[in-house]
């Protein structure tokens, strides 16, 4: 695989890359990187073919979207050829009820902020960061459908947000004609595989894309951690506290295996990691948080990598999320109702995203 093998979105026609820059750390002064290393990530990540951004209002205060901006003003040429997503909700106007969430007013300041600050006049995605449970659905993707048609926004996705209102807000646009939603955009990886009931179940039955954030664990799977140093130099301050809770005794079994399957590859822990992910059946393109270009290079070092079966059960069985109810359940139901037959040769999975 090429980072310019590219992939439709879900049931659009927009084309992205296999994996996403994601511009979350730019200009973070606590775990992050300055402007003039953030130009040299997207520099080199264009200039190998990766044509998708992915940033969001909140990011640095709004400093991500100004720098992606100014990357884009020293090549303007590249603007049309890049698919640059943000994200609304958050709010950056203290004390100001509705300089945030997804409300109609909120939506439409929100947008234009964006625009503003990555100094561009279109936004090829635009991401409901995080479900707003005090604005109605309808209200949302209504206002979703008037950026659209506006020609502000191109396509639409959501990010952070429950199974059934994604279900209900895409039924919804389908049946007023709306703008679709196109995509999701879950955290997901070896760590965690809950999205794989609710989140990848809407998504495989309405098509949508999934471009997965966090799919190194914020880190945890980078190859960095070990048992005898859980505190390595390089590794983020921010968050540090946290990160060293998930690793636990599972957490370095997973990473034996990876390191295991690195070894016989030639690879590394964190592109093998990095490619399972990518290698998902619904998957479309996963974020990748860079911090340098050497960062962003072994990122592209997942590319190529491929698995044997034997790999590929070994971590899944390493993995496997326990569901929550009534995925238990309807797996036990399955033989009642199929009375002792085969369905697709499995009863193991009630979601099953090659079928």
């Amino acid at each position: 695989m090429r980072i310019d093998d590219y992939r439709t979105v879900g049931r659009s026609g927009l084309r992205v890359s296999p994996l996403t820059l994601g511009a979350m750390l730019f200009e973070d002064p606590d775990r992050g990187c300055d402007r003039e290393t953030s130009f040299e990530i997207m520099s080199r990540y264009v200039d190998v073919g990766g044509n998708t951004i992915d940033t969001a209002n909140i990011y640095s205060g709004g400093r991500s979207e100004e720098t992606v901006g100014a990357f884009l003003a020293t090549r303007p040429e590249l603007r049309d050829r890049l698919v640059i997503s943000t994200k609304f909700t958050g709010n950056l106007f203290p004390g100001d009820p509705n300089g945030g969430g997804a409300g109609r007013k909120a939506l439409m300041r929100q947008v234009e902020g964006s625009l503003r600050r990555l100094g561009t006049d279109y936004i090829d995605l635009y991401w409901l960061h995080g479900f707003d449970p005090h604005t109605p659905l309808e209200e949302t993707v209504a206002a979703l459908d008037e950026v659209v048609r506006s020609g502000k926004v191109r396509y639409v996705g959501f990010s952070d947000v429950p199974g059934w209102a994604i279900g209900r807000a895409a039924t919804i646009a389908e049946f007023r004609g709306w703008s679709p939603i196109v995509a999701l955009q879950p955290e997901y990886s070896l760590l965690a595989r809950s999205a794989e009931s609710e989140i990848f179940g809407v998504a495989h039955e309405l098509r949508l894309g999934i471009t997965p954030w966090s799919p190194l664990a914020a880190g945890v799977l980078s190859g960095r951690y070990t048992r005898a140093d859980r505190t390595p130099a390089g590794a983020a301050r921010a968050g540090a506290q946290a990160t060293r809770a998930r690793l636990s005794e599972h957490t370095f079994e997973v990473l034996d295996a990876l390191g295991d399957i690195a070894t016989r590859q030639g690879s590394t822990v964190a592109a093998v990691a990095l490619a399972w992910v990518l290698q998902q059946p619904l998957v479309t393109s996963p974020i990748i948080g860079t911090r340098s270009v050497a960062h962003l290079d072994s990122a592209l070092s997942a590319l190529p990598v491929t698995f044997t079966p034997d790999e590929l059960a070994a971590l899944d069985q390493l993995t496997t999320p326990t569901l929550a109810f009534p995925y238990p359940y309807l797996a036990g139901m399955a033989q009642l109702q199929q009375a002792g037959t085969t369905i697709n040769g499995r009863f193991t999975r009630v979601f099953d995203a090659a079928s």
